[in-house]
């Protein structure tokens, strides 16, 4: 059998493959953010014949103050879960397994869009996007952490199979993890263990209300790939911090460089941050990043580059493409 075809069960996740839709905004909820016919269409075809072991939906507000653009999805109240409850039974009935990614734009968020200041751990710009945010309280850090707990609970409610936490792409919580936008002076800044601080506390909260057998995914931005900033041996500490503090899965990606690498046109490019990552945890970890052909996906697993591989721009260019792959290996 080929590796990509193995199955792997982690926590409740019982997985059939080794294939994942990673999270890949769509645009395409309604202008509130709650699930449109579209959406449901949209992951209807994608999830059809249940070739993909696991769906991540994309990310997802848990907050007006943390939407990070137009038509995002979002879990920020509860008129949300009766949609929730549709995709997630969509994506069921087509036998694969579905997460939901939550998240808080922090400084990527558009001052026209939430209608107020932006906010971050520090008043740094955000160097993929230049918008400069007020720094939060700490009061105000522990609203947030209240905001990412509630939103889990819906994810919950609404049938989901787990809950990812982003905090990779330069989004808020990858603000609190870089060097480049983190400059606090309290227990939340400096060493990597406080700029992880909040994850912890998020991660503790989520736990408190969904449960110890309910999934908990981290996507975490690896590197910036940026002098000054993430580095690889921040994120084996953290990837560590993380596992010891209940996550089942960690779902590696970039950070301020976002899910790109430049001039590297390599499949799974974030190859060496999930083979580093996958040394330090027992855990599961994700590797995404240009892969476009099975045989790239199979020879990442059976180099130990991973445990799972996600293929998104294919995916999302060919939804045929997890059936072409799967039989072809077969």
């Amino acid at each position: 059998m080929a590796y990509l075809n193995k199955p792997l069960n982690v926590s409740k996740l019982e997985l059939k493959n080794r294939l994942v839709m990673p999270p890949m905004a769509t645009a395409k909820s309604e202008g509130d953010g709650n699930v449109s016919q579209q959406i449901i269409d949209y992951y209807k075809e994608k999830s059809d014949g249940g070739y993909i072991s696991l769906i991540i939906i994309e990310h997802s507000f848990v907050s007006q103050e943390g939407k990070a653009s137009k038509n995002q999805l979002s879990v920020a109240d509860n008129t949300t879960i009766e949609g929730l409850k549709r995709l997630a039974d969509v994506i069921h009935k087509n036998d694969s397994k579905a997460i939901m990614q939550i998240n808080h734009a922090g400084s990527a968020a558009d001052q026209e869009i939430i209608g107020t200041t932006p906010v971050g751990p520090s008043v740094v710009a955000n160097p993929r996007l230049g918008r400069v945010p007020r720094e939060l309280a700490k009061h105000e850090i522990l609203n947030i952490v209240k905001e990412f707990q509630n939103a889990a609970l819906r994810v919950k409610e609404a049938g989901f199979d787990g809950v990812e936490i982003h905090s990779a792409h330069g989004y808020f919580l990858n603000q609190f993890l870089s060097p480049l936008t983190n400059k606090r002076t309290d227990e939340y800044g400096g060493s990597i263990y406080n700029r992880i601080r909040i994850h912890l506390q998020i991660i503790e909260a989520i736990s408190e209300v969904v449960g110890k057998d309910f999934p908990i995914l981290l996507r975490l931005g690896a590197s910036d790939f940026v002098d000054g900033g993430t580095t690889i041996e921040d994120s084996k500490i953290a990837a560590c911090e993380f596992e010891k503090a209940g996550v089942s899965i960690l779902d590696i990606s970039g950070g301020f460089c976002g899910y790109n690498l430049n001039g590297i046109k390599d499949q799974g490019y974030f190859a060496p941050l999930t083979e580093a990552i996958k040394k330090v945890v027992s855990i599961p970890v994700i590797l995404t990043g240009g892969i476009t052909e099975a045989q790239a996906a199979e020879e990442l697993l059976l180099k130990g580059k991973a445990d799972l591989i996600g293929v998104g721009r294919a995916l999302l260019n060919n939804s045929d493409w997890a059936k072409n792959a799967i039989e072809k290996l077969s």
